[in-house]
């Protein structure tokens, strides 16, 4: 099948932004989000407190308008208000409402949230279980792979708020370091004075990710550090000082936008197309094997897109989730570990389905005499020793 190509104009709109208002504790980053709701141009904003606790007593200000999200603290519940949010918001774009808006009170808090995960999940290993079983102290090793679970959790809720069909605004805390080199040491200049920097306390990369970053200092006016407009334009080094700072103002008038804006438009980037399969068709979830079954056959469908490559993977994690449903684990999260193991599972499993049958309706037949065996006599071949003169 020849390849098509596929392309499309460029709008020249302006995007609704994600702004990150990041600097000292009290500078008034959270006030300034609160306040955003008071605003005219918006729709109702959804605020979700991450650890400030700040939020109900923010409604005070003059004109708030905003709804508390409610949450149990773990990741999945916060997610799952998130992607509600962003519905809710595709839902009031499309019927031409003013736009929603989503304010995250703070991203230092929700990495923070990771981190610790992140080194739950180490002490728990085999290895470092062992390690602190000997020394409570030791220093464990926190492996690559369960950062990179964090940061995928991280992006996941960066890729809605970069694709959010509104205003999306996320706090953060940001106070001057020691400026440290790959070795762990302290950075010093030509008079060996050390060397201090700026850090957003927050995944390294959310100031990047941001469409608009705001630094808001105890004592300063608030400066734009970042700007992704053409609107708005911040020099390399020589941040854009705001006496008279809103967020409305920063939206509306200095980026312009307008009822006229939409979401980037930013197809996530992934590898391939096994997980979000797995996700869409929930295989994760499901409980019901002749589901999973059908699944294992659906997958193989040409209008699915999938690569052969793909489809084995698929099949491959439906199989291993029907094994799982099929000999559950029977004590103490062990499995069966043997075909012995497997093939009483499923004798169980059978007699369980058959109906019940009376004991003394069943006929035993007598069992057959097996034939005696008939014995050859064995011949002495040995040889004979003559005896001793």
């Amino acid at each position: 099948m020849a390849i098509k190509l596929k392309t499309r104009k460029p709008t020249g709109i302006v995007p609704w932004p994600l702004i990150l208002l990041e600097g000292d504790e009290g500078a008034g980053k959270t006030y300034s989000a609160a306040e955003f709701s008071a605003s005219t141009l918006v729709g109702q904003m959804y605020w979700i407190d991450l650890a400030e606790g700040s939020a109900d007593e923010y409604a005070a200000i003059p004109g708030a308008r905003y709804l508390i999200i409610e949450h149990d603290g773990t990741y999945r519940d916060i997610l799952e208000q998130i992607r509600a949010v962003f519905l809710e918001a595709r839902r009031a774009a499309a019927a031409g409402e003013p736009p929603v808006v989503l304010s995250i009170d703070s991203g230092s808090a929700l990495w923070r949230m990771l981190k610790s995960w992140t080194n739950e999940r180490a002490r728990r290993s085999r290895n470092n279980a062992a390690l602190l079983q000997e020394n409570p102290d030791a220093a464990i090793d926190v492996g690559m792979n369960l950062w990179n679970d964090a940061t995928d959790r991280w992006l996941e809720v960066i890729h809605l708020l970069q694709t959010f069909p509104g205003i999306a605004i996320i706090t953060a805390r940001g106070k001057q370091i020691t400026a440290i080199d790959e070795g762990g040491k302290p950075v010093k200049d030509n008079r060996g004075r050390v060397l201090r920097e700026w850090k957003v306390q927050a995944q390294k990369d959310l100031a990047f990710d941001c469409s608009v970053w705001v630094r808001m200092r105890r004592g300063k006016h608030p400066q734009v550090i970042k700007a992704r407009s053409l609107q708005l334009r911040v020099e390399d080094g020589k941040p854009l000082i705001l006496e008279n700072f809103s967020v409305e103002d920063l939206v509306f008038n200095r980026l312009g936008c307008s009822m006229d804006s939409q979401p980037r438009q930013m197809p996530a980037l992934v590898g391939d197309r096994v997980q979000a399969w797995l996700e869409d068709n929930d295989v994760e979830e499901l409980q019901d094997v002749e589901k999973l079954r059908k699944l294992w056959w659906d997958a193989a469908e040409p209008d699915t897109g999938l690569t052969r490559a793909e489809v084995v993977s698929i099949r491959g994690a439906i199989e291993r989730k029907v094994a799982v449903l099929e000999n559950p684990p029977t004590d103490m999260g062990q499995g069966p570990v043997s075909d012995a193991d497997r093939l009483r599972a499923a004798a169980e499993r059978k007699a369980a389905e058959e109906p019940d049958v009376d004991p003394d309706d069943v006929t035993v037949p007598e069992p057959t005499r097996r034939p005696a065996r008939k014995r050859t006599p064995v011949k002495n071949t040995a040889t004979k020793v003559p005896a001793r003169r």
